[in-house]
């Protein structure tokens, strides 16, 4: 929170601008507050005061989980988000205790655990937090503006703002600031706007299991689901590619996600919809649609693949210009990581301008994609290791490590049906609490090999 040090450095160095304003580009904004006096948020989609979909944001209809790391660090930045979405109704649920989970290997064993998630919208998270960033001295909000290209610094060394249209009006003007932050999205235009300023595009890796997905709204009988909060049908690649999710959200519904990789996607048409739910390996996932009303048409979504941003390895970077979330690395969102590691590129970015207040040169742009490519390594090799499970799947290749590691994984899982104590590692590996390497602890790693 700020000090009186980050005060005075927010006095120093002027303002900032962060393009995009959803998960990322809000947390950021968030942490760049303690360091610029001034901070603008320049969105293309007007937003209201109230939770609503948002046209640059398609996704936001299909689940969103904001995993224990990402809530234990949201709720650092915005104190009392977690009471303040469960005021508004979203439910907290027990992923070990509450949740129901077919693994590839059985049902997973369950227990109370501390490993909480809220299972909210993600209308209302967002409007949540915007409402907080609103209330922000130093934070302004600007709806419906376009960022059309960046402003070069007169050396030619770096950036010194944005150019700006007005979505409505048209208008073109110039936004200046000390730092841009890129939190655009998946569609971010950062590697042209670049290009046309004499930089190298960066190299990307783009790797899919070709996936895509359908969700529905329900309404949720309390009545019926007393001791299960969640379901959750996982695919079992390459045999059983198909797979779904049952979440509460706020307002006593059931968010509904069905999955399917290998081109196998899930139809759209509600009679399909329910089909493909009673496809499943269970039909647990089926009883919650058979039983239920539906509150909303299918929406469908397949822009799943795995794609990282190179911009670590550019042999020139910009100054003043940083670019996270999924405008640099974005991963398949059914491993449900996206908002997580937003929140760790926030506090990354966070710890590199603490960090450049005790070096001469300040803060170094390029040293900060570099520690961001870090904190996104985990995540990245877990998404994609699991993609390479998929018949089909593109970009690289199923090395012999990537075999060795899916046989591990296997037995690890398969010891989850039956151990609670290997479940809470793993779910904690999942919820970003643990480094994957816990799973190589000797009281998994023997039993495993065994």
């Amino acid at each position: 929170m700020p000090d009186h040090s980050a005060i005075s450095s927010a006095r120093e160095r002027g303002s900032a601008i962060v393009i995009g304003g959803s998960i990322a580009g809000l947390f950021a904004a968030r942490v760049l507050a303690d360091h610029f006096a001034t901070v603008s948020i320049i969105e293309r989609d007007e937003v209201g005061d109230d939770p609503a979909p948002r046209r640059g944001a398609p996704q936001a209809r299909h689940q969103h989980v904001l995993l224990k790391r990402g809530r234990l660090i949201a709720e650092h930045l915005f104190p009392g988000l977690k009471q303040e979405l469960i005021a508004s109704g979203a439910p907290m649920v027990d992923m070990a205790g509450d949740f129901e989970w077919l693994t590839p290997a059985g049902w997973a064993v369950r227990f109370a655990s501390e490993l909480l998630m809220i299972t909210c919208s993600r209308d209302l998270l967002e409007c949540t937090v915007r409402r907080r960033l609103a209330a922000h001295a130093r934070v302004q909000f600007q709806g419906g503006v376009v960022a059309a290209g960046l402003i070069p610094s007169e050396d030619g060394a770096g950036v010194a703002g944005v150019f700006a249209r007005d979505k409505d009006a048209g208008v073109e003007r110039q936004l200046r600031a000390d730092l841009v932050v890129d939190a655009s999205g998946r569609g971010s235009r950062l590697p042209q706007w670049l290009a046309s300023l004499g930089y190298d595009r960066p190299a990307e890796t783009v790797i899919t299991s070709h996936l895509g997905y359908a969700s529905r709204l329900y309404r949720r009988d309390p009545a019926r689901w007393r001791e299960s909060q969640g379901v959750y049908v996982q695919p079992a690649p390459p045999r059983y590619t198909r797979g779904g999710v049952a979440l509460p959200l706020e307002g006593g519904r059931w968010h509904v996600t069905l999955a399917g990789g290998s081109r196998d996607y899930p139809p759209t048409d509600p009679e399909g919809f329910v089909e493909f739910a009673r496809s499943l390996r269970s039909s647990r996932l089926y009883d919650v649609i058979a039983g239920e009303e539906p509150l909303s048409p299918v929406y469908g979504h397949r822009a799943t693949e795995n794609r990282m941003r190179h911009y670590e390895r550019m042999r020139r970077w910009p100054g003043g210009l940083a670019v996270l979330g999924d405008a640099a690395c974005t991963f398949n969102p059914v491993y449900a990581q996206g908002m997580t590691t937003a929140a760790l590129a926030a506090m990354a970015l966070d710890g590199s301008l603490r960090e450049s207040r005790l070096t001469p040169r300040g803060f170094d742009a390029h040293r900060f994609q570099r520690r961001l490519a870090r904190v996104c390594s985990d995540a990245w090799t877990l998404a994609t290791g699991e993609d390479y499970r998929f018949d089909g799947a593109e970009g690289g290749s199923r090395t012999f490590g990537t075999r060795l590691m899916h046989r591990y994984m296997d037995r690890v899982v398969r010891l989850t049906t039956e151990r609670a104590d290997v479940r809470q590692v793993l779910l904690e590996v999942f919820h970003m609490v643990r480094s994957p390497t816990a799973l190589f602890h000797p009281r998994i790693l023997f039993p495993a090999l065994r």
